[in-house]
């Protein structure tokens, strides 16, 4: 059994993996960045720390997520915060992961599926945070 926090994104529920969350927050207001990738919604100041806030629809090709959208949960990668924008935040419990079995994902379900779990008899598909996040490439 693995834990997992139980949150709605694009309409649909899924699991993210415990391990992955930080913490979850409402956000206040955010800064756009010019140039940056079109799921980077902008920056936020979060605890003395600023925060990446990424459009989850947009970064699963998807319609942009709703723009009074402030809850989100925090999760850092090599060092770096991100905030990533969620419909809804339910609850962390214990499930078995179970593999995709042959489910054909459609957009960027597809990259960010890494499994399913079974709540009150529903498939609920778990998703790999980092894959929402923007890629950085370093030029040589």
């Amino acid at each position: 059994m693995e834990l997992f926090l139980v949150a709605h994104v694009a309409g649909r529920a899924v699991a993210v993996p415990a391990e992955q969350v930080e913490s979850v927050v409402d956000l206040g207001e955010f800064v756009p960045v010019p140039g940056a990738q079109a799921s980077v919604r902008g920056l936020a100041a979060l605890r003395s720390r600023v925060v990446t806030v990424i459009d989850t629809g947009l970064a699963l090709g998807l319609a942009a997520t709703p723009d009074g959208t402030r809850r989100a949960i925090i999760t850092r990668l090599d060092g770096h915060h991100y905030a990533v924008l969620v419909d809804a935040l339910e609850d962390v419990a214990a499930f078995e992961r179970q593999p995709l079995a042959g489910l054909t994902l459609r957009h960027g379900w597809a990259a960010a599926g890494i499994g399913l779990i079974e709540r009150e008899g529903e498939p609920v598909l778990v998703i790999d945070l980092p894959c929402l996040l923007p890629a950085i490439t370093l030029a040589a």
